[in-house]
Formats: structure tokens, C-alpha cells, sequence
């Protein structure tokens, strides 16, 4: 059995894989074996320090053991889940469990800077660890079905992907929470974006990436009104909508992490976590710049 400890609380995925990990208070169905949730730190956000006191009270009711300091959870656990929902704190709580010996999962945004993202990439192939990032939502079977769809369509050649766009400072633009449908398209598409362009408004925005392939694929990201996530895939011999449903995403991701903490094989390629970040950053630039297309760095 994987030990697990959980670092920085103000976000509800604590909670919820706790729920799954632990097998309390969440439908048998939800369950995933092989890891538990043993010690926590609560730690302090910048984002919604509000939550914390709850979570850190729901944790402690499931019987997690909170500790006091992240260095605190070197001994007690085998692996990391790092919550922070601010991508800028990664880094630091990255670098100090790698260099621990502890394989990490980053929860999204997976950094803040692509020089960040570089740095835990470069830090785990030293440490011969595996490190994982990413959104929930690659994880949804309408992800799979998508994929599978190409069986009776023929080849995916680009998608439309729509998600909620909430915005905060301490995640500027896309890396806040339309990271969501970005990590769709790029689980659909795969890496090879060439460039990026942003129309933006208070009520809602559109990242169109232009891929390699010459194929074009966009994030709608929605503010106001019905949010919703889903997207259109466009196929050789047609296409076809998919609507997310329900919370299966969670379950599916932590089958993977725990795979992840087992095998030492990490399941997303390190260049696809680096681009998804290149190009949320890409797409802020454009917005700054007025909607030009802007080359990935």
C-alpha cells in the first residue's frame, strides 16, 4: 500500500481523493486501490485561504494525521500529492520531495513559469523519479470515447474544446482554471502547437493554437452564463460532440497517479507538460498584445 501525503489545502481535490483513496464517505464505484491518504500539510494560499480550515477539519475527520511542516511528511509517506493551487508555490514543494527520494504529483497549474516547469522536469530525470501534472479533465471518458470514435470517423485531426474560464491573479489567464479544456485538447491533439492567438473579453475568451499539422484547435473559455465542459472533434469523415458528466475524472486520474507511485513510470510525456504550459503563457501574451498570433517559446 502506497502512502501518500497531501501538501497545501485550499482546493477541494484534498478532499475529494482523499474520499476516493481512502474509500470514505464516496460511492464503492469511486474507489481506487492501491494508495491512501495518510498525513497531510495544511499549509497556507494565497488563492483561497478560506478553505483551508474545512478541509483541514475533513481530513482530520477521515483520519488523516496533519502534520506542521511539509518536511514533516518525509518518513511517514512514500509519495506526494502537492494541492497548492497556485502554480508559482510548486517548485519549492517539488524540489524539496524529489530531492527527499519521493516520486510527485503536481497538481495543475503545474508551474507558474515555463522556467519553473523546466526546473522539476530537469530535477526528476537527476533524481530518476517520476514526476505527473496535469488537469482531472484528461482523464474523462469522453476523452476515451473521443479517441475511440476515430474507429468508425477515421483519423482525429483538430478539436473545440469549451470550459469554464474563472479568472484569478494568482494564476493569470488560462492557468487558473482554463487549463481545464487545455489539457483536453492537448490529450486529443498531443504536442506541436507552433502558435498561439487570444480574442478576450470580460464574459468569455478564445485560445486558437495552430499545430504543425496545419490543423487548428481552440479553448473556449466561458464566464458568463452555462459553463459546462465538452468539446467537438473533427475527424477525417466527420464530427462529433462530447459533453463531460459527472466526476469519473477524478477516479480515472488517481488510477494513474497511484500506477505512477507503483511503477516509477511517469504516464504524461514531460514535453506535453511543458508545452500545455507554453501555451497558456503564449495565449496571455497575445491577449496583451491585442489578439496576435505569437510563437510558442
Amino acid at each position: 500500500m502506497i502512502r501518500i501525503g497531501l501538501v497545501d489545502f485550499d482546493t477541494s481535490h484534498v478532499e475529494a481523493f482523499t474520499q476516493r483513496l481512502n474509500h470514505i464517505a464516496i460511492a464503492e464505484s469511486e474507489w481506487v486501490e492501491g494508495a491512501k491518504v495518510v498525513a497531510g500539510y495544511a499549509g497556507v494560499s494565497e488563492v483561497m485561504p478560506e478553505r483551508i480550515p474545512g478541509y483541514r477539519a475533513k481530513l482530520l475527520e477521515y483520519g488523516v494525521e496533519i502534520v506542521d511542516s511539509p518536511t514533516a511528511l518525509i518518513g511517514k509517506v512514500d509519495a506526494v500529492m502537492v494541492e497548492s493551487q497556485q502554480g508559482n508555490k510548486h517548485l519549492a514543494h517539488a524540489k524539496l520531495f524529489l530531492e527527499a527520494g519521493l516520486p510527485v504529483f503536481v497538481d495543475k497549474p503545474f508551474a507558474g513559469s515555463l522556467a519553473e516547469a523546466q526546473e522539476m522536469i530537469e530535477l526528476a530525470q537527476r533524481q530518476k523519479l517520476p514526476i505527473m501534472s496535469c488537469s482531472s479533465l484528461r482523464y474523462d471518458p469522453v476523452i476515451t470515447a473521443a479517441q475511440a470514435k476515430q474507429n468508425e470517423l477515421g483519423k482525429l485531426l483538430s478539436a473545440d474544446v469549451w470550459t469554464p474560464a474563472a479568472l484569478h491573479e494568482g494564476n493569470p489567464g488560462m492557468l487558473h482554471y482554463g487549463i481545464h479544456g487545455v489539457e483536453m485538447l492537448y490529450t486529443l491533439l498531443g504536442v506541436g502547437c507552433q502558435s498561439v492567438s487570444m480574442a478576450f473579453t470580460e464574459q468569455s475568451e478564445v485560445a486558437s493554437g495552430i499545430w504543425k499539422s496545419g490543423h487548428v484547435g481552440t479553448v473556449r473559455g466561458i464566464r458568463e452564463g452555462s459553463y459546462g465542459l465538452g468539446l467537438v472533434a473533427h475527424y477525417e469523415k466527420g464530427q462529433a460532440v462530447f459533453q463531460v458528466e459527472g466526476a469519473a475524472f477524478y477516479r480515472e486520474m488517481l488510477k494513474a497517479v497511484v500506477k505512477m507511485f507503483q511503477t516509477g513510470e511517469a504516464p504524461i510525456p514531460y514535453n506535453e507538460m511543458r508545452e500545455i504550459i507554453a501555451f497558456i503563457l503564449t495565449a496571455e501574451d497575445s491577449r496583451k498584445a491585442g489578439g496576435v498570433p505569437i510563437a510558442l517559446a
